[in-house]
């Protein structure tokens, strides 16, 4: 007997009476009582809790006894009256309180002495039909809160009682009804299942569930939910098919969708495709669903559905189902490794990289016979008895716990004399400047001297010029000009400077003159004059410069009209770039169309109003891009494909748009459209064109002729596209190539497109992505770059494309591919495109593209214009990358006031900081940023000055020069991930891992640790700005060890840095931020310097490729603007950290200095000191789980269960602070 506790007087009152009869019921059961008394008790209290909620309330309040009275008489009474009393006032407790009450009754053991209860009444015969129907119903109440239930249920010998009253009673709905709902909670375990299925409950159902009725739709209902439950079961799913059911259930669903005209009866035809999803979870089940039709019969009953919102539900099971049973396809490729080869010097003996090389060349790696999804997230065979572990509460294993290795623990790694090789790296410490002229003097301003070049250019070919010299538009600024001879002969050039803004020209057509000349972009059209020779439009109004090698013959306050290029000759996909114009090796610009330049209606130019609308802002600071100096340098970047061409994007360089521009709202339905399109593939192959139009595996293939179809390349630096096939009229797949030496990592892109025409809608589908979710899915936009709007004086990337979405495909990953693991699929990145010009020539992006080429320009240019006076810079190079390229080193700090004693002890005394930045190739952003902080650092703003006598800033703006120089995503050309190597780098395969790890050990030994530490990253998967630092004391809250935070003595300032940029920089976001160290993380930059080198304030600072939703930027997407603006606002981020940091110069109110009270608190009692932040931060919304998954866990049933409507995009993005878990990337 259960003992039974004291009625707590708080939970009922002495006068209540409901407490007086259950005291009374009490007494009866413990004195044995006639059983006349109990039932007259009991028929009162069923009366109270039918009619008063209140009652209800009161029994299932927490101390209350009230259900342990009940179940103890329950337990204990042979009056059969008594008993359905009881368990009637069960059924009211549990129907009307949802799941709490339902767990209240399984806390007290209620499912134990229910389950014996059924087993005692069925021993009568026949059992009492009213008894069990009560009992069935409470039971199905419960058991689904009971983490046990499936093993008492199994043990007591409930199974086939149940089973068998079915069997027995099939004409009784009343009985049947409930006897199915405890079926289906039967079956949540998988023994059970399999059990219940040898006893021929699959054969059962189907004599339940038929044709489209009037009559029992209840029943059908139940009896399709339970069968759904059921054939999870591997085993009852092969019976299923072995019997023929999947042509059953397709029949039946059939007959439902043609007769449920007015849609009263969704639910039953949704547990038909729920079924159907089920069985399907096997590769028999999905064969037997293609030899059905099954594919059609859903797509088209699917299309059907389409037009009445209330049916989503069905549209998206069906199309979950179709997607699954979708053949699963390997990608058109020959291999999945990189299309390019390096030979490494040394080749790893462990590792991805040595498994990759160490298959035999006959293994076929794109797809193997075990990658068919043989059976996916199937339920074991055999019991879990510990099913209550798997709802404990969030643990992740990969958080440390060791507190012996979460304490810094400096490692020397080398000994001072390995480390003396970095002593030139730091000619500031020993420097005396007695060659230095250090006499006070005006600071010069931060301005370009003569040797910089002028604006961006565009330099180009023609014939001698025809005409008369006519009037220029309003806004045309005509530059003064001289005429020296070239060494080919007599050939005139015109340069013509445009206003920002004003003129807008297209490109015009290439001219073909002479081997030695090529066809590049030309100037603008005005009226009916052709500029020939070698002309240039500027896309700012600066004076005019000429590439070496060029000259041009200029006249003074003249007038050159332009005129429409005609040709009458058919282009080259792509012009050479003569010697003519270039010394040594020879660089190409990318393909320019033959077409005539568009002129732009006069109102658009003359109108003030639009004028200032167009007008490009001029950033104080002088412009860094050279086209002219970017075309030198990229003469000497070595590539592994050895590429000779320029994107124009990189030669005309990027300025940020006038324009805001919006995280893009989630269309609805976007998704399961784009799916459908992708399924009608499978149904009306005839309709596939599968044409190959550009192979990087295949030099030898021929470029289409026709004029409709597009053309592709990405032969240049930082480009990223292995294939396109055309698969419709305007629909291309594309396939991206992976990091050298890898066979994955394929997310970055960058391309160009020429060919098209306009008001066509053309769709690009990437189809060999790997991650699992994207921001494509929460409003962000990939990047185009159309050289005729750059020609028209928009030389910016602008975000583009509509039905955007990133969902999972049916093209198979080999398990070589994905690290063992089987059956798992690529993922798509899907959007459409209408192209603003006709013949056009556009560049795609992942992200802004930042090249190397283009930061050793940004350098030579910041070196070139500083004053030597006021700062002090030095570019090095730190070491040199696998492939030859140099990995720069950058020193700034401000100089001495003098060579005195006292000012070259304040100069070395400085402390450092030390930045690095685009360890991974793919996030261009971090480049963006560094660019913001290196532009900064060189201003003329005091506060910069301040800056630089406060620091001496050690930079490596570019730790994977190859990586980025090759178009990888993630890795160097070692195919490694260069921020995990950072423990033990080998100074041959990671040579700028090795050198900047030894700077900081080189800073360690003579004892000039760095005050901070930073390394800038992009994150793909969350939105805003933030940091990653490390924190002992955060990582134990983080764990079950019995360490409490206040248990760890640790100075919090590693949160004074990002606390003090969520105040100054707006697209900040602390919540954002994390202090949790992981193992797997521990041999990151971030980890290494704070463990080893010993720098508390080390950090990895995320920057967003979407936007932000937070702050002054909510709701935009992030542009190059405010990605440097960060940079910029990281160093006053740091002055603001040294005025902190040093409380003998400045008197700190206390409330600037205690971050840690306002943070985490100065107790244990802390919700959470920091937000631990997952992969990605967004919600897995509705569409987006069914769409992206082949799970059948639980959650996809749920949200099955409530997939009535698509959240808009701001159900879709919510704030960190709303978001309940979440990992660190």
């Amino acid at each position: 007997m259960s003992k039974l506790k004291v009625i707590s007087e708080k939970s009922v009152t002495n006068n209540s009476r409901i407490a007086g009869l259950l005291a009374q019921l009490e007494k009866i059961n413990t004195e044995s009582v006639e059983s006349d008394t109990a039932r007259h008790v009991t028929s009162k209290i069923l009366h109270l809790v039918q009619s008063q909620e209140k009652t209800r309330r009161e029994m299932t309040a927490k101390g209350s006894a009230a259900v342990d009275v009940l179940l103890s008489t329950l337990e204990n009474v042979k009056d059969l009256q008594t008993t359905l009393n009881i368990l009637s006032i069960l059924v009211e407790l549990v129907s009307a309180g949802g799941g709490r009450r339902a767990s209240f009754l399984v806390a007290k053991g209620g499912s134990q002495i229910l389950l014996q209860l059924l087993v005692n009444a069925c021993k009568e015969s026949p059992p009492h039909e009213e008894l069990m129907v009560q009992v069935h119903s409470v039971l199905a109440k419960i058991g689904p809160k009971d983490k046990k239930f499936g093993v008492k249920a199994r043990i007591n010998g409930a199974l086939n009682i149940t089973l068998n009253l079915v069997k027995q009673n099939l004409q009784n709905h009343r009985l049947v009804l409930p006897c199915l709902q405890l079926l289906r909670v039967y079956s949540a375990n998988s023994v059970n299942s399999v059990t219940l299925g040898k006893n021929g409950v699959v054969e059962l159902m189907f004599k339940i569930v038929g044709p489209f009725s009037k009559k029992n739709s209840g029943l059908m209902k139940v009896a399709l939910d339970t069968l759904a439950a059921l054939l999870k079961s591997k085993t009852n799913a092969r019976r299923a098919v072995d019997r023929g059911y999947v042509q059953v259930l397709l029949t039946i669903y059939v007959d439902w969708h043609r007769h449920d005209n007015r849609h009263r009866n969704m639910l039953i035809r949704k547990g038909i495709l729920q079924s159907l999803k089920s069985v399907t979870n096997i590769k028999l089940g999905r064969k037997a669903f293609i030899n059905a039709n099954g594919m059609k019969i859903l797509y088209n009953t699917s299309q059907e559905c389409l037009a009445v919102r209330t049916l989503d539900p069905l549209v998206n099971t069906s199309s979950l189902i179709m997607r699954k049973c979708f053949p699963k396809n390997r990608l058109p490729l020959p291999t999945i490794k990189s299309s390019f080869h390096f030979q490494l010097p040394v080749m790893p003996v462990s590792g991805p990289v040595a498994q990759l090389y160490s298959l035999p060349p006959e293994v076929d790696d794109v797809v193997d016979e075990s990658d068919d999804n043989d059976d996916i997230d199937l339920e074991p065979e055999n019991e879990i008895e510990n099913e209550d572990d798997l709802d404990q509460s969030f643990k992740n294993d990969d958080i440390e716990t060791d507190i012996n290795k979460l304490k810094p623990q400096q490692v020397p790694g080398r000994t001072i004399d390995e480390l003396k090789m970095y002593e030139h790296l730091f000619p500031e410490l020993v420097d005396d400047f007695q060659d230095y002229d250090l006499i006070s003097k005006e600071p010069k301003p931060f301005a370009f001297d003569g040797k910089v070049r002028g604006p961006i250019v565009v330099p180009t070919a023609g014939e001698e010029a025809a005409g008369n010299v006519g009037s220029v538009r309003k806004g045309a600024v005509l530059k003064e000009k001289v005429s020296p001879k070239t060494e080919e002969g007599q050939r005139k050039t015109a340069a013509v400077g445009v206003a920002r803004g004003d003129v807008k020209a297209d490109r015009a057509s290439p001219q073909q003159s002479d081997d030695r000349s090529r066809a590049v972009p030309s100037a603008s059209a005005f009226h009916s004059d052709i500029v020939k020779a070698l002309d240039r439009i500027t896309l700012q109004s600066i004076p005019t410069q000429t590439a070496p090698g060029l000259t041009v013959e200029m006249k003074k306050d003249c007038g050159l009209p332009l005129t429409v290029l005609t040709c009458t000759k058919a282009c080259p996909h792509m012009a050479a770039c003569g010697n003519a114009l270039f010394e040594g090796r020879t660089v190409q610009l990318g393909n320019l169309c033959c077409t005539g330049v568009e002129i732009e209606d006069d109102e658009d130019t003359e109108s003030n109003s639009s004028v200032e609308q167009a007008s490009v802002e001029v950033p104080d600071a002088p412009t860094l891009h050279d086209p002219d100096l970017y075309i030198e340098l990229v003469k000497n970047t070595k590539s592994v494909p050895e590429y000779s061409e320029v994107a124009y994007p990189d030669y005309f360089g990027h300025i940020q748009p006038p324009f805001k521009e919006p995280i893009l709202e989630r269309p609805y339905g976007v998704q399961r459209t784009k799916i459908a399109q992708d399924i009608e593939r499978l149904i009306h192959q005839s309709d596939i064109i599968d044409r190959v139009v550009y192979d990087l595996d295949n030099p030898n293939y021929t470029i289409p002729e026709e004029g409709d179809i597009l053309k592709f390349n990405s032969k240049f630096e930082s480009g990223n596209l292995r294939k396109v096939i055309q698969i419709r009229k305007n629909e291309y797949d594309l396939i991206l190539n992976s990091d050298i030496n890898t066979n994955h990592y394929h997310q970055w892109f960058y391309f160009e497109v020429s060919g098209m025409r306009l008001g066509v809608a053309y769709r690009f589908n990437i189809i060999n992505c790997e991650k699992s979710n994207s921001q494509f899915n929460y409003g962000m936009q990939p990047l185009m770059y159309s050289v005729q709007e750059a020609l028209n004086a928009r030389p910016w990337w602008i975000r583009v494309g509509t039905d955007i979405c990133y969902y999972k495909n049916h093209f198979s990953r080999s398990s070589v591919a994905a690290g063992g693991q089987k059956g798992k699929s690529y993922y798509t990145i899907t959007f459409t495109v209408n192209f603003p010009h006709k013949d056009d020539v556009c560049y795609f992006a992942y992200h802004y593209p930042y090249t190397y080429s283009t930061l050793q320009m940004h350098l030579q240019k910041l070196e070139s214009a500083h004053n030597p006076q006021q700062i002090y810079f030095r570019k090095d190079v730190l070491c040199e990358t696998l492939s030859g390229n140099s990995c720069p080193l950058v020193t700034i700090t401000a100089m001495p006031e003098s060579n005195y004693y006292e000012h070259i002890c304040q100069f070395r005394n400085r402390p450092y900081v030390f930045l690095s930045a685009r360890v991974h190739p793919g996030e261009t952003n971090a480049s963006w940023v560094m660019k913001g902080t290196l532009e900064y650092l060189m201003s003329n703003n005091p506060t910069a000055q301040s800056l630089r006598e406060s620091y001496i800033f050690k930079i490596v703006p570019m730790l994977n020069p190859d990586g980025v120089i090759n178009g990888n995503h993630r890795c160097s050309l070692s195919g490694e991930d260069l921020n995990r190597q950072w423990q033990s780098p080998n100074p041959d395969l990671h040579p700028t891992i090795y050198h900047a790890k030894g700077l900081l050990q080189y800073l360690g030994a003579v004892k000039r640790l760095p005050l901070v530490y930073c390394d800038y990253h992009g994150h793909s998967r969350k939105k805003n700005v933030f940091m990653y630092g490390c924190s002992i004391r955060e990582t134990v809250w983080h764990t079950s060890d019995s360490a409490a935070p206040c248990d760890v003595m640790e100075d919090t300032g590693y949160r004074t840095l990002p606390k003090i940029l969520s105040h100054i920089a707006p697209a900040f976001c602390m919540s954002s931020c994390s202090f949790v160290v992981e193992k797997s993380k521990e041999s990151t930059a971030r980890v290494v310097v704070w463990r080893e080198i010993g720098v508390q304030r080390s950090y990895t600072m995320e920057s967003t490729l979407c936007g932000c939703d937070q702050g002054k930027y909510k709701g935009l997407q992030i542009g190059t603007r405010e990605l440097e603006e960060m940079g910029a606002k990281f160093c006053i981020g740091l002055l603001r950290l040294k005025r902190l940091t040093s409380s003998l110069e400045y008197n700190l109110p206390s409330s600037l200095l205690d971050f840690e009270n306002d943070l985490i608190g100065s107790g244990c009692k802390v919700t959470s000191p920091t937000t631990y932040v997952m992969d990605e931060d967004e919600p897995r919304f509705l569409e987006e789980v069914d769409y992206s998954a082949e799970s059948n866990d639980e959650l996809d049933i749920e949200l099955a269960e409530n997939a009535d409507y698509e959240p808009s995009a701001q159900e879709e993005v919510l704030s960190d602070s709303e978001l309940s878990r979440t990992f660190l990337p």
